[in-house]
């Protein structure tokens, strides 16, 4: 049988797309996450968060066979590389002693969102390879000097891979509920009596010092949060930002869309003194855990037999100090809400290695990278080489310190 001709369109903005056919084809993805959804991407545009004046210029590649959606994925033409968190700035700094333009680039990601999952939305193998080979002839006519496929899947990377684009990989944290029978944990206790005796008395003595101050904790999953609550978290994030010298990536009308259109996929915690809020963080939720969190309101859950979904540690701020509060707020409260409703996964975002005192393990984190000019192609190739073999002894060194007990 004749197969329908396969067309291709680049597209100004995700909004130029029906939501419920992109939400379609992310959910038949191998890694579909929240960030990727047709409303989160909408909000970043149109909160004024990544749009061209900030330095990401979006546009959507898209093929379409028989007038549907068959594979389309975002990409933004960048005039830097913040809001990344795969950093290129050394391959910048060579190309501007060279005499040439690095930016703008090509960059395949959510913007200011170092999560794993798809990005390359398609329907078969086929159509992501081709998916592939029309974002790199579009950047191309566009003369780009690079892309970069950021926090991707399997299936991404090999498309990538056969079409000649170079691997680099970096290292995330993430918890599993996971104990040594294989079964997700019972109670915090029991995530506890998995770890080593020093990681053991320095999470009880850090949870100890935030009870003692007189901090409380409150969750609220997002159709239960109210626009006070998105507000004092606001309030939260924004002062922190500033107290480390920057501003917000994200605008407040991102997280009103959210709010709005997306209330299930968050999850906040509240930590009040004395009656009276002062930090919280800003939890993700999966499908899965959102459906385990939306059957539980209010209450403890009744895991399922496997745990399911995952959490992603994304935001956090405060108003007053309290010592081990972060700690708090961004790892054993998620956590612990993780074992109560039998989530699987919790993910800790970007960098850390003070996050596997925590036990968050190391995850190797790849990305895919195609560059236009040959020598460098060639040189940032070799570089690439390198820097695995180092990434690797990391990973053995972080391994050798695992804060899990031994047999």
């Amino acid at each position: 049988m004749a197969e329908t001709a396969i067309i291709t369109r680049v597209l100004d903005s995700v909004q130029q797309l029906d939501a419920q056919a992109w939400n379609a084809l992310l959910a038949s993805q191998a890694a579909p996450t929240p960030f990727m959804r047709h409303e989160y991407l909408s909000a970043l545009e149109s909160s004024g968060s990544a749009v061209p004046q900030t330095g990401w210029a979006g546009r959507v590649v898209t093929l379409w066979q028989g007038g549907e959606l068959v594979a389309a994925c975002p990409v933004y033409a960048k005039a830097h590389s913040y809001g990344e968190y795969v950093f290129d700035f050394a391959w910048a700094r060579a190309y501007a002693q060279h005499g040439l333009d690095y930016y703008p680039k090509g960059v395949l990601a959510v913007p200011f969102t170092p999560v794993p999952g798809s990005r390359l939305l398609a329907r078969t193998p086929l159509l992501r390879a081709a998916l592939v080979r029309a974002v790199r002839e579009w950047a191309q006519a566009q003369q780009l000097s690079s892309l970069h496929l950021l926090f991707s899947d399997a299936e991404d990377l090999a498309a990538c891979d056969a079409d000649g684009w170079m691997q680099r990989s970096t290292v995330q944290f993430h918890w599993s509920n996971q104990g040594a029978d294989g079964a997700g944990h019972s109670d915090f206790d029991h995530f506890l009596a998995t770890l080593n005796q020093e990681k053991r008395k320095k999470i009880r003595q850090e949870r100890r010092k935030v009870h003692e101050a007189g901090v409380r904790f409150r969750a609220l999953h997002g159709p239960d949060m109210g626009a006070q609550d998105w507000a004092f978290f606001y309030r939260c994030h924004e002062r922190t930002y500033l107290e480390h010298g920057n501003a917000p990536y994200l605008e407040p009308a991102f997280f009103e869309a959210m709010a709005r259109q997306m209330p299930e996929a968050w999850l906040m915690f509240i930590a009040e003194r004395d009656g009276q809020p002062m930090a919280c963080s800003l939890i993700a939720l999966d499908a899965a855990a959102a459906r385990l969190s939306a059957g539980h309101p209010g209450g403890r859950a009744h895991a399922p037999q496997a745990p399911q979904g995952t959490a992603y540690g994304r935001y956090w701020g405060a108003l007053a100090r309290v010592d081990c509060l972060h700690f708090e707020a961004c790892y054993y409260q998620p956590i612990a809400w993780c074992i109560e409703r039998g989530i699987a996964h919790f993910e800790g975002g970007a960098q850390g290695e003070h996050k596997m005192a925590r036990a968050l393990l190391p995850v190797v984190t790849p990305s895919a990278h195609w560059i236009a000019h040959p020598s460098f192609a060639d040189a940032i190739s070799r570089f690439l080489d390198r820097e695995g073999e180092g990434m690797a002894g990391y990973l053995q060194e972080l391994q050798a310190h695992s804060p899990l007990r031994q047999g």
